[in-house]
């Protein structure tokens, strides 16, 4: 076996999960032997995808029931019932963006293969009419879509998705996965084969203040990724993930949405849970060399600029003294 594909499925409807199966039978210049797909339930109406495994479908599919754990940890079930060399994790309500995708997959995997590959995708989202438009995402390290591992590789590496995160956890994931590689052992891939597709029941893509609502939990991700990295004696990279984070935090608050009055409850309990990142990572992010900082800053700005961010409407030293008056409420809920 060749390739797992490795899908986590909730409550999803039926013609949702089609979508992606379809999108696999249609695939070109391929052995369907070589091919698996693994669909775990996590806790959901676990008869949708029975139905969906006795459609006709060239390749194997196996259905596998679960209690509610979350995603990562359904990933993981997923995962630990693969029997491909290489697996691929796929959202439920996404799509192989063409035909010829699994071919590029495989054609890559040819002689010494990867350990990693990390491909371009294409994202479909709404114009302020609703009408569909298409974005490429270049290679990215941040979300799940487009990349392919070896097995052998997260296994040696023990490598896995971090059950205590549903949000955001994809960064994790990825950033451990591609950082742990040998660069020798990494490719890029600039044809794009995977379609991150709009649904309108998906939070994150519908809701304008989903980025408010859950930076918060951005922090808990970049939490568990550093204390990670440090027990994995990462100390140099894990400094550099809490200078990335710290500076990130800063421009994004500096957006016009964290500026806005109808907003000051979003940006007021992510600067508490900002402040308790900061403090706990305040040494790592003393110890990284200024010279190494503002090359972050420049990088991150130029992101930011490109987001939407217009003029920071306050200093980076003025912002931190702020945040280290705030007093935490610790009888709140």
């Amino acid at each position: 076996m060749k390739l797992s594909i490795c899908v986590p499925h909730y409550n999803e409807e039926t013609e949702v999960v089609v979508n992606l199966l379809d999108s696999l039978k249609i695939q070109q210049n391929i052995n369907f032997d070589d091919l698996e797909v693994i669909i775990v339930n996590d806790g959901g109406d676990a008869k949708q995808i029975t139905d969906i495994a006795t459609e006709n479908y060239p390749f194997m599919i196996k259905t596998i029931s679960n209690t509610h754990n979350g995603v990562s940890a359904t990933r993981n079930e997923a995962f630990n019932h693969a029997t491909g060399d290489y697996v691929m994790f796929c959202d439920v309500d996404d799509m192989f963006y063409n035909a010829c995708g699994l071919w590029i997959i495989f054609n890559e995997m040819k002689g010494e293969g990867f350990d990693v590959l990390i491909s371009t995708f294409i994202e479909e989202s709404r114009l302020p009419d609703k009408n569909p438009t298409y974005l490429t995402h270049e290679v990215d390290y941040t979300f799940v879509h487009g990349k392919v591992y070896r097995k052998k590789y997260l296994i040696n590496n023990n490598i896995k998705w971090n059950k205590n995160l549903t949000i955001h956890e994809d960064s994790y994931f990825n950033f451990l996965a591609i950082n742990l590689a040998n660069k020798e052992r990494a490719k890029f891939c600039q044809s794009p084969f995977y379609l991150w597709k709009w649904r309108d029941a998906s939070v994150c893509r519908h809701d304008p203040k989903y980025i408010l609502k859950t930076y918060n939990n951005m922090l808990d991700s970049s939490t568990a990724l550093v204390n990670e990295l440090k027990d994995r004696s990462k100390t140099d990279l894990a400094r550099q993930t809490v200078t990335n984070m710290i500076f990130d935090a800063y421009f994004t608050m500096n957006k016009k949405e964290w500026l806005d009055q109808e907003n000051k409850e979003y940006r007021h309990n992510t600067e508490l849970r900002f402040k308790q990142y900061y403090e706990e990572f305040l040494p790592d992010f003393m110890s990284i060399p200024e010279e190494t900082k503002n090359g972050i800053i420049v990088g991150i700005r130029n992101r930011m600029y490109q987001e939407g961010l217009i003029l920071e409407s306050i200093t980076f030293k003025d912002w931190i003294e702020e945040i280290e008056k705030m007093e935490v409420c610790n009888d709140c809920n």
